[in-house]
């Protein structure tokens, strides 16, 4: 019975969050499919639990035999315990703490470098990602290198390129591993104000927090932006900025980085969805 009700819990929650909207939250929107997968085979499995569970239940009754053993070696009662803890944990964690949306406050406490930075909880094959998506983990270095290329050429003879959030995190890729090739380019995009303590007040960066497969890879992405004279924004504030992509030595990383010399800038509503996805 307690198998039954793990896996009806673990298909209730997958429905949760497709019908609540926060799996976006979670996993990279084009992998939704695999939640409405989990979701079913769950349920499916946790029918199989429940007939399993009723037969055991009217053997018990039909006969005095011996109980068969069907606990899979967790003969204590102790080891059940924790293996069922174990298996019930995600479900309280999903359902007891609620998801937040990140802001700058994540990029304030964690800092930021580039291109990526080392998690300093012990965990050296942890990449936390900023500024820069890298892809390149996911490819042989051959296949990474023909898969940029053919993405550039999608932007070669345009000289303006409205950067949406369903190329977001491309463009930003390109723009971070191939800046000569988009100097001189207008762009133009919607992101979130983060005001560095290091820089100038007219140097902030207008930034997305994304996602590549799952919340594990996610990364607070984005380009330095050079505002007009006398123009101040808050942290979290949400703008449209357009603009010409330059270059510049940034004394924080040490680097000569791309940034935008911002033409005009809008304030704009928080999107109801803050996060961009990667698409492969």
């Amino acid at each position: 019975m307690i198998r039954f009700l793990i896996l009806i819990g673990y298909s209730t929650f997958m429905m949760y969050l497709q019908v609540s909207g926060k799996l976006n939250q979670y996993i990279n929107v084009h992998y939704g499919y695999l939640a409405v997968l989990s979701m079913v085979l769950s349920l499916v499995l946790a029918i199989v639990q429940l007939i399993l569970w009723n037969k055991e239940g009217q053997s018990k009754n039909n006969c005095d035999c011996k109980q068969e053993d069907h606990n899979h070696g967790l003969d204590k009662r102790y080891q059940r315990v924790i293996a069922y803890f174990l298996l019930s944990l995600p479900l309280l964690v999903g359902f007891l703490f609620p998801t937040v949306s990140l802001d700058t406050s994540i990029v304030e406490a964690k800092g930021f470098t580039f291109p990526l930075s080392k998690e300093s909880v012990g965990d050296p094959e942890v990449d936390t990602q900023y500024l820069k998506p890298d892809t390149s983990i996911y490819f042989e270095k051959n296949e990474y290198t023909q898969q940029m290329k053919k993405a550039l050429s999608q932007y070669d003879n345009k000289q303006t390129i409205e950067i949406t959030d369903e190329n977001y995190l491309e463009i930003m890729e390109l723009i971070y591993n191939y800046p000569s090739e988009f100097i001189g380019k207008k762009v133009s995009y919607k992101g979130f104000i983060f005001n560095s303590p290091e820089e100038d007040k007219s140097d902030v960066f207008v930034f997305r927090f994304g996602i590549v497969h799952c919340v594990a890879d996610s990364g607070v992405f984005g380009l330095l932006t050079h505002m007009p004279e006398g123009e101040e924004l808050a942290n979290n504030k949400w703008v449209e900025v357009s603009g010409v992509i330059q270059s510049k030595y940034y004394e924080a990383f040490k680097r000569t980085i791309p940034y935008v010399e911002v033409s005009s800038v809008k304030n704009i509503a928080e999107p109801k969805n803050q996060y961009v996805y990667r698409s492969f």
